[in-house]
């Protein structure tokens, strides 16, 4: 399975949750590494283009596709089982929980997840502390500019 992600052009070449794990995110508090994936491009992009104004928007954003072999230990959650307000911004310190919780069981390489961005489609969050993690590779990287009228207001 290929899965997505955006990061800068420093940052591209390796999969690490060292970024995730400095300042925390919906999914993990600080100190717990997770790399956040999602299941098609146009999520990868709305995933980070939620953050930014177009003036603030980095010119170098690179579109990184992840190649998940087939067997590598994957946990699919639906919204029945995730925390109350999940989906709320600012996100509830439950959901830092609860990625928290997946990473430290280590039981699952991969958690698939819904999106708060875009209902209807997945994030998936790549344990980089499971023994399945060394499976799973970069299989192509490519500069991703925005398209501007998406910042139009």
């Amino acid at each position: 399975m290929e899965v997505f992600r955006l990061a800068r052009e420093r940052f591209a070449n390796s999969l690490s949750g060292k970024g995730a794990a400095l300042k925390g995110a919906r999914w993990n508090s600080i100190g717990v590494e997770l790399i956040y994936t999602a299941a098609n491009r146009s999520l990868a992009m709305a995933e980070v283009a939620v953050h930014f104004t177009l003036a603030t928007l980095p010119e170098d954003y690179m579109m990184i596709t992840i190649e998940i072999p087939n067997g590598v230990s994957l946990k699919e959650v639906e919204v029945k089982d995730l925390p109350p307000n999940w989906n709320i911004f600012p996100h509830p310190i439950a959901t830092q929980r609860f990625g928290d919780i997946f990473v430290t069981e280590n039981k699952f390489c991969v958690l698939k997840i819904p999106s708060v961005v875009t209902q209807g489609d997945y994030n998936l969050l790549l344990n980089p502390n499971h023994p399945d993690f060394a499976k799973i590779s970069i299989k192509r990287i490519e500069k991703f500019p925005f398209d501007n009228r998406l910042f139009k207001f």
